[in-house]
C-alpha cells in the first residue's frame, strides 16, 4: 500500500516532473505503446464517444455563433471558445482518473489512443485496393470517401494516386504529429515541476486533434469559411510544419530499408513537396513517390515524382508498407530518445 500510495504520489498528485522519477517515464512510454496498440487493434472508439466527434459537435455549436462576425475574429474566438470547452471536458476525465491508477491509465490511453489513427489510415488504403481488384466503379465510390475532388470518371491510375496522396498526406495528422507533440511536452515534464503533469501531458495532443479538426472543418477559402478558417487552418499549418518534414526524412529512411529508391525518394522530397498548396502535405506525398518511381497527380494542383515506371494498384501495397514502417520507426525513436534522455540525465 505504501509503495501504491507513493507512485500515485510521484506521477500524479505531486507538483510535476521530476526527471529522477522512474515511475513518470514509465508512465510516458507504457502511455504511448498501450494507446497504439489500442489503436492498432481495435481500431477506432465508437462514433458517439470518440472525442473528434464530440469535437465536430462543439466546433459546429460555436461556428454557429461566430460565423456571423463577418471577419478573421470570429476564427480567433471560435479556436478560444473551442479549446476552453475541450480542456475542461479532458480535466473531467482525468479528475475521474485521479481516484485510481488502473482507472487513471485506461482513461489515458483510449483519449490518447484518439488523438491518432493508425489503423483507420492504412485500412482504408487497403480497402480501395480490395475494391479496384473487384471493380473500379466500387473503387471510385471508396476513393471519394477519402479526397475532395470528384471521382466518377477517375481511372485506374489516378485512383491507385489519389489513394496513395491520401494515405501518404495523413501519416503526418493522424500520427506522427500528436506522438511528436507527446513526446515534446513528455521531455519538459520530466525536466521541470508542473502540477497535474499528465494532464498537461494528454492535453497538447488532444488540442492537436482538436486544431486539426478544426482545419478539417472550417479551414476553407469558400464565401461562408474564409474568415472564421483563417486562423484554424493556419494553426494547422504551423503545428505540422515540423512533423510533415520529420515524416517526409523518416518515409526516405524506410524506403532505403524497404529497398525502395531512397535517393530518389529524398531527391523528389526536395524537388517536388512544395508544389502542394499546403506548405507541409508534400513532404510525405513527393518522398513516397520519389521512393515508388511513380508520379501522384491531382489535376490543376500539383504533380509529384517522374514516370519511372507505370502506376498500379500493387503501389498501393507497397505504400501501405512503407507507411507501416514509417511509423515504426517514427515510434521506436521516439521511445528511444525518452531511453536515452532518461539514462543521461
Amino acid at each position: 500500500m505504501i509503495e501504491y500510495n507513493k507512485f500515485i504520489n510521484d506521477i500524479v498528485f505531486s507538483n510535476g516532473g521530476n526527471i529522477n522519477s522512474l515511475n513518470l517515464f514509465l508512465f510516458i512510454i507504457l502511455a504511448l505503446l498501450f494507446s497504439l496498440a489500442i489503436d492498432v487493434i481495435y481500431g477506432e472508439l465508437p462514433g458517439r464517444i470518440h472525442p473528434v466527434v464530440i469535437y465536430g459537435s462543439i466546433i459546429n455549436f460555436f461556428k454557429n455563433i461566430f460565423i456571423k462576425i463577418k471577419n478573421r475574429l470570429s476564427g480567433l474566438l471560435l479556436i478560444l471558445s473551442t479549446t476552453l470547452v475541450s480542456s475542461v471536458i479532458i480535466f473531467l476525465f482525468y479528475f475521474i482518473g485521479k481516484i485510481n491508477l488502473i482507472l487513471l491509465f485506461i482513461i489515458f490511453t483510449i483519449l490518447l489512443s484518439s488523438s491518432f489513427s493508425v489503423n483507420m489510415l492504412l485500412q482504408t488504403a487497403v480497402n480501395v485496393k480490395n475494391d479496384l481488384n473487384e471493380s473500379l466503379d466500387k473503387a471510385r465510390q471508396s476513393v471519394s470517401y477519402l479526397v475532395s475532388r470528384n471521382t466518377d470518371e477517375l481511372t485506374e491510375s489516378f485512383i491507385v494516386s489519389a489513394t496513395i496522396e491520401s494515405l501518404t498526406e495523413n501519416i503526418t495528422d493522424s500520427y506522427v504529429a500528436p506522438i511528436f507533440y507527446y513526446f515534446i511536452f513528455g521531455i519538459i515534464i520530466l525536466f521541470y515541476q508542473i502540477n497535474d503533469s499528465l494532464y498537461w501531458l494528454l492535453l497538447v495532443p488532444m488540442l492537436y486533434r482538436l486544431y486539426n479538426t478544426l482545419d478539417a472543418m472550417v479551414g476553407y477559402e469558400t464565401d461562408e469559411l474564409k474568415d472564421i478558417g483563417y486562423f484554424p487552418a493556419k494553426i494547422d499549418d504551423i503545428l505540422n510544419y515540423i512533423p510533415s518534414r520529420i515524416a517526409g526524412l523518416y518515409v526516405v529512411l524506410s524506403a532505403y530499408i524497404l529497398n525502395l529508391n531512397g535517393k530518389n525518394s529524398f531527391r523528389i522530397m526536395m524537388r517536388d513537396a512544395r508544389n502542394c498548396p499546403s506548405p507541409n502535405s508534400g513532404y510525405t506525398m513527393a518522398s513516397t513517390a520519389g521512393a515508388l518511381d511513380i508520379k501522384l497527380v491531382k489535376k490543376d494542383t500539383y504533380v509529384l515524382g517522374d514516370e519511372n515506371k507505370e502506376i498500379n494498384v500493387e503501389d498501393i501495397e507497397k505504400a501501405v508498407k512503407l507507411s507501416k514502417l514509417t511509423i515504426i520507426l517514427f515510434t521506436f525513436t521516439i521511445i528511444l530518445l525518452l531511453i536515452l534522455m532518461k539514462v543521461i540525465l
